[in-house]
């Protein structure tokens, strides 16, 4: 079945809540008034049951089909939050508030997802229980695992779960997802190096903390080329090399460096993290001077479960006419948590040629909504369909 007519009609509609929403962004769970009109919408679409405060700031909405024999309850979850970013696209729905943007399109999931949610309360035309979340803190708070924490998939018996993404660069509307492991892990750390500061035209009274942390810099891309096997994939950056001296003729004390870890593999994962402490340790050790080493992992591998990734990817072809297999990823997904609790996928639908998320000139393409919205309803009437 090709894109349902229902949602090229309500296409201005939620072009409109889009815009509305993209005009006013909020940042990880400070996302009380987009909650505040989700929940508005949901209760007007007539759902069953609309919670609010699911992980400090989710929506939960229910939506019970004609008949709910079957037992089934599916999950259909979309993001919330915004980005710290100074908005640049020039749109007249720009954001009105300085330093946030919704520069990722989840206005456009939530969007998306509203309008499937207002499809189903009007149809009801499955044999089951339809789950609607809208989830804060995508962007770095884990708002999923805290509304898993919170109790979600029990209370509401959720027994499959997706979620979707809009993607840059693929045609506007079609559609790519891989089963597996698809989002990287991505751990975070922070070393603070010490040394002996000094003049710098006397070196040699110094412990130079500067050298030692230029040369542990280039020590830990060996963790990637040389310790994990090189049809798996490892990504350590250090991002962010700072002293506490800004002279020119000072040797800093302390050096403070940060990075990131991305991994789609457990053991890699664990590799890393004893690599980077061990190089770290020892090398700083090797000059004379000290390390620490605060080392924090974040969100898990996203892993799309097998069954439930070709029957989403047999909705997307129905939907969009194909589904292409998605590459890896090494940014990562809160929805992982969700995924880790219940079986499920997460899918790629295409933005086409716009500029990329998290850049201020981004702005989620209008025009793929239908696609969006026809298919997480079409998850939901063909995985529980009506007698």
């Amino acid at each position: 079945m090709p894109i349902k007519n229902r949602f090229a009609e309500l296409l201005p509609e939620i072009t409109e809540w889009r815009r509305d929403l993209h005009a006013h962004p909020e940042i990880l769970f400070d996302c009380h008034r987009t909650a505040g009109v989700v929940a508005e919408k949901l209760r007007a679409f007539g759902c069953d049951e609309v919670v609010e405060g699911i992980g400090r700031t989710g929506v939960v909405g229910v939506i019970k089909g004609k008949a709910t024999g079957s037992g089934k309850v599916i999950g259909l979850r979309a993001d919330m939050d915004a980005l710290p970013i100074h908005e640049a696209t020039g749109v007249e729905h720009a954001s009105k508030t300085p330093g946030a943007m919704h520069a990722c399109g989840h206005d456009g999931h939530t969007a998306m997802l509203l309008g499937a949610a207002k499809y189903l309360a009007e149809t009801r035309n499955f044999d089951g229980t339809v789950v609607v979340i809208f989830q804060p803190a995508e962007e770095g708070g884990g708002g999923g695992k805290e509304m898993c924490d919170d109790g979600m998939m029990a209370r509401w018996g959720i027994q499959e779960v997706y979620g979707m993404h809009n993607w840059p660069g693929r045609p506007a509307g079609s559609f790519a997802i891989r089963e597996g492991a698809f989002f990287a892990a991505t751990d975070q750390f922070v070393i603070d190096l010490e040394g002996r500061g000094g003049h710098a035209a006397k070196p040699h009274d110094c412990i130079d903390t500067t050298v030692v942390a230029a040369q542990l810099v280039v020590a830990l891309q060996t963790i990637a080329s040389r310790n994990v096997d090189p049809t798996k994939q490892l990504v350590v950056s250090v991002c962010t090399f700072r002293t506490e001296s800004e002279a020119f003729n000072v040797i800093p004390q302390k050096v403070r460096l940060k990075g990131t870890v991305r991994t789609l593999d457990a053991d890699v994962r664990d590799l890393a993290e004893t690599r980077i402490k061990a190089l770290t340790e020892g090398l700083a050790a090797s000059f004379g001077a000290t390390a620490s080493i605060d080392y924090m992992r974040g969100y898990p591998v996203m892993v799309n479960t097998p069954e439930q990734t070709e029957f989403a990817a047999d909705v997307a072809r129905a939907v969009g006419g194909g589904c292409e297999e998605a590459p890896l990823v090494m940014g990562g997904e809160d929805f992982a948590y969700m995924l880790e609790e219940r079986p499920g996928a997460y899918i790629l639908v295409g933005n086409g040629d716009t500029a990329n998320v998290h850049h201020p000139a981004y702005d989620f393409n209008d025009e793929i909504i239908p696609a969006g919205c026809s298919w997480w309803a079409e998850i939901a009437e063909r995985r529980m369909p009506a007698a």
